[in-house]
Order: structure tokens, then C-alpha cells, then sequence
């Protein structure tokens, strides 16, 4: 079994979706390292220093989750290149939808062609956070909307002094 796994995402932001993905596989790996996307192709919300941030308050403030078990990092790499640096040879996804999976199937396939002997596995978060997303969580926040069953409290600060 690997020690360490790599989580990657935007993190744009965190919500209660990929923190039952980082908790499921605290129970399946030693360290789990938290790879907030930093690639210029997309347009983020939060800057990387900021989606950081949120993940750190979000994982470490707001849940307590082990610091010595999570590493919260920014990457603009390859993830097989991070994986190499981490010493990993699995990278984690989390799965939503059946509509997730083509996406997902085809850059686990993608990143497999990179390096043969990287793995992608695919956690679940629990039925009732299956249909949060970044992208609603930022829509329903901007139009004053509820989000405390989506993601943090600190999370949820962050979003509104954005939209302010």
C-alpha cells in the first residue's frame, strides 16, 4: 500500500464534497497531500495563496482535522510530476456523478500513458454531499443564498467577504 496519496483539485472552493474524499482516504493512506491547482488556463474565484489558505482554516481550524497526516500544497505541474515528488504512486479523485466519471476515466487514463506505474482510484463522497459543487456553492453564495450544509464555516466567511 502507498504511505502517501495525491489529492488534486481547484479547490474553488473547498467544500463538504471533497472533505469526505480527503477523510475517506485518511483511512486508506498515511498522507494525504492536498494539491490545489494553480494552472493560468482557468479562472479562479481565489487565488492559490487563498485557496491554500481556505483549505488549511477549512481542514485545521474548522475541523481539527491531523496536521502531521495532511499537506496542503499549490502545484501548476504535471500531477505524475507531483506524484514523483512526493514519492506517490496514487492519485486520488473524488467522484459525484456518473457524469464525473468520463472526465475523470480519461485523465486517469491520460496520467497512466505519463507513468505506468501511477494508479488513480476514485472515492465517493456520502450520498448527501454528492451533488455539491464548487460552481453551485459560488452561485448560491453570490446571489445570498444558505451554504452551511455545503462547507465550512470559515469557508463560508471567505466566500461572503468575496462577494461583498
Amino acid at each position: 500500500m502507498s504511505k502517501v496519496v495525491i489529492y488534486p483539485g481547484t479547490f474553488d472552493p473547498i467544500t463538504f464534497g471533497h472533505i469526505d474524499v480527503i477523510k475517506k482516504s485518511l483511512k486508506l493512506f498515511e498522507k494525504i497531500v492536498v494539491a490545489v491547482s494553480d494552472v493560468e488556463n482557468k479562472k479562479y474565484l481565489f487565488s492559490s495563496y487563498e485557496r491554500i489558505d481556505i483549505v488549511k482554516k477549512a481542514l485545521f481550524k474548522d475541523l481539527k482535522l491531523d496536521k502531521k497526516k495532511i499537506k496542503v500544497i499549490s502545484f501548476s505541474s504535471l500531477t505524475t510530476d507531483l506524484c514523483k515528488k512526493y514519492k506517490s504512486n496514487i492519485i486520488l479523485r473524488g467522484l459525484r456523478a456518473v457524469s464525473d466519471f468520463e472526465y475523470e476515466f480519461q485523465l486517469a487514463g491520460m496520467n497512466r500513458k505519463l507513468n505506468k506505474s501511477i494508479e488513480t482510484i476514485f472515492l465517493m463522497s456520502d450520498v448527501e454531499n454528492q451533488i455539491i459543487s464548487s460552481k453551485f456553492v459560488k452561485e448560491i453564495v453570490k446571489l445570498n443564498g444558505d451554504i452551511k450544509k455545503f462547507t465550512t464555516k470559515s469557508t463560508i466567511k471567505s466566500l461572503k467577504q468575496k462577494y461583498e
